[in-house]
C-alpha cells in the first residue's frame, strides 16, 4: 500500500472508531437520565467521499506535430482531455518533425503557442520525441505522473515501419480516440498547393477548385498531370461538434464585452496573441468570424482556404474565446452592438488588409463614432499570407512530404472502420 493509501485507511479508521465511541457516549447519557435534549453529533463522510478525496487527478498524455494547427488537433485533445482529469501535451521538436515526416510549416515557438491556447490543454512538454521511447515512457509515468498515453485510430509509424506506440501498448497505458474526419495538415498544405498551381495558371476559368477543397466537393482534384491528386476536405459541419466546441455559457449581466472579428484563416499563433489581448480587456470576448464570400471579396477568389465552418471552430477552441458570429457582416452597425452589448470593438494592427482605415466605407465608423473602438499592437508579425510563403518558399519539399503522406492517408480511408467514442 502507498503511503496516500496508508493515510486514507488511517482516516477512515479514525472516523469510523470516532462514530462508535461518540454513540456509545449517546446511548449511555440517556440510559442515565442525563440531559434530554442532545446536540446532534456530525456523522462521518461516506465511503465514497473519502475515496474521492484521497485520489489524484487521472494525467493523460498526448504528443503531436500540431503543425498548422486546426480544429482536428483540438477537437483530438478535447477527446483526450475527456479521457481523464488534465491533460498533458508533447508538442513534438522540429529536428524530429523534419526527421521523421519533413520540414514543419511552424517552428516550435509558434505550435506552443497554439497548443497552450487550446482550452481542453493543462500543462505542456516542449521538444517531445516523436516516438515513445522506453526512456521517454518510464519519465512520463514518474516524473510527470500520466497514467494514459493517448493517440488516434489512425497509426502513426516510425520511418523503419514500427509502432511509435508500441511500448506505451505493450505496458497497458495506451487509450485510442476516434480521428476527427475531413481534415489533416496534409489537406490544408495541399489546398495551399493547389491555389498556387491555379494562381500560376490563366488556364482555370471555371470556378476556383480553392472553392472545391472549401466547399466539400469531390472526391480528389488533380491538376498536375502527375496522377497524384490532393485529397479534398469531407469535413461534415453537425450541430453536435459546435456544442462540443463552445463554452456553453453568455454574458453576465454587468460584463464587459469586446467584439473582435476577422476571417481568422489558417488559425495562426498571431490570431492567437490578439484574441488574448483582446480578451485582457473585458470579461467577455465575442468574436465575429466573416463569411467565405465577404473574404473572397476582399481577399481575393483563392480565399479563404478553409470555410467558414472550419474557421469557427478553430475559433472556438481557444481558450480566451467566449463566443463567436458565424458569418459575422463585414461593417460594425449600432443594431449589432446594441443586440450583443458589446462594450467594444477592436482590430490588430497586423491583418491582411488595411485598407479600410482610409476607405470611405470604414466597417467600424460607426464604433469609431461612439468613442468604443480600439486598435491592437499585433504582438506577432503574422498573417495568413506569411503561412502561404512558408509554403511557397519551400514547395518542392512541402511537395514531397504530402505526396508520401497521402499515400498513408489513403490507405487509412480506405481501411478505416467505425470506433465509437468523440
Amino acid at each position: 500500500m502507498d503511503a496516500g493509501n496508508g493515510c486514507s485507511a488511517r482516516a477512515l479508521s479514525a472516523y469510523v472508531i470516532g462514530g462508535i465511541v461518540l454513540g456509545a457516549s449517546v446511548l449511555a447519557l440517556h440510559l442515565a437520565g442525563g440531559p434530554a435534549a442532545i446536540p446532534p453529533l456530525p456523522l462521518p463522510p461516506p465511503l465514497g467521499a473519502l475515496r474521492r478525496r484521497a485520489r489524484r487527478p487521472v494525467r493523460v498524455y498526448m504528443d503531436g506535430c500540431f503543425d498548422m494547427m486546426h480544429y482536428g488537433h483540438c477537437n483530438a485533445l478535447r477527446q483526450a482531455r475527456a479521457l481523464g482529469d488534465e491533460l498533458v501535451v508533447g508538442v513534438i521538436s522540429d529536428d524530429e518533425i523534419k526527421a521523421n515526416k519533413g520540414p514543419p510549416v511552424t517552428p516550435l515557438h509558434e505550435r506552443m503557442i497554439m497548443v497552450r491556447a487550446v482550452k481542453w490543454v493543462d500543462d505542456i512538454i516542449p521538444d517531445a520525441p516523436y516516438a515513445i521511447t522506453e526512456e521517454f515512457m518510464n519519465k512520463l509515468f514518474n516524473e510527470y505522473n500520466i497514467d494514459y498515453i493517448i493517440h488516434g485510430d489512425d497509426p502513426c509509424l516510425l520511418p523503419d515501419g514500427t509502432d511509435a506506440y508500441a511500448l506505451a501498448k505493450k505496458a497497458g497505458r495506451y487509450k485510442q480516440i476516434k480521428r476527427t474526419e475531413g481534415v489533416s495538415t496534409t489537406d490544408i498544405v495541399g489546398r495551399m498547393l493547389l491555389c498556387v498551381r491555379e494562381r500560376s495558371s490563366d488556364a482555370h476559368n471555371h470556378s476556383s477548385l480553392q472553392r472545391q477543397f472549401s466547399s466539400g466537393h469531390g472526391q480528389k482534384v488533380d491538376d498536375t498531370g502527375s496522377g497524384t491528386g490532393t485529397r479534398v476536405s469531407h469535413f461534415l459541419p453537425t450541430s453536435r461538434r459546435i456544442v462540443q466546441f463552445s463554452n456553453s455559457r453568455g454574458p453576465g449581466p454587468d460584463s464587459r464585452i469586446v467584439y473582435i472579428d476577422g476571417a481568422f484563416d489558417l488559425f495562426h499563433a498571431g490570431h492567437v496573441e490578439i484574441l488574448r489581448l483582446a480578451r485582457e480587456l473585458g470579461d467577455f470576448l465575442l468574436v465575429g468570424i466573416h463569411t467565405d464570400q465577404t473574404i473572397s471579396s476582399t481577399r481575393g477568389r483563392h480565399r479563404p482556404i478553409m470555410n467558414l465552418h472550419e474557421r469557427s471552430l478553430n475559433v472556438l477552441a481557444c481558450r480566451y474565446v467566449d463566443e463567436v458570429i458565424i458569418g459575422a457582416p463585414w461593417d460594425v452597425s449600432k443594431d449589432m452592438i446594441t443586440t450583443f452589448n458589446i462594450s467594444l470593438v477592436v482590430h490588430g494592427t497586423i491583418a491582411e488588409n488595411m485598407d479600410f482605415t482610409e476607405d470611405d466605407s470604414n466597417p467600424y465608423a460607426v464604433p469609431k463614432a461612439m468613442g468604443i473602438y480600439r486598435r491592437l499592437e499585433s504582438p506577432l508579425d503574422i498573417t495568413t499570407s506569411t503561412i502561404i510563403r512558408r509554403i511557397v518558399a519551400n514547395h518542392e519539399a512541402y511537395q514531397k512530404r504530402n505526396e508520401k503522406k497521402e499515400a498513408s492517408e489513403k490507405k487509412y480511408y480506405e481501411s478505416k472502420s467505425f470506433v465509437n467514442g468523440e
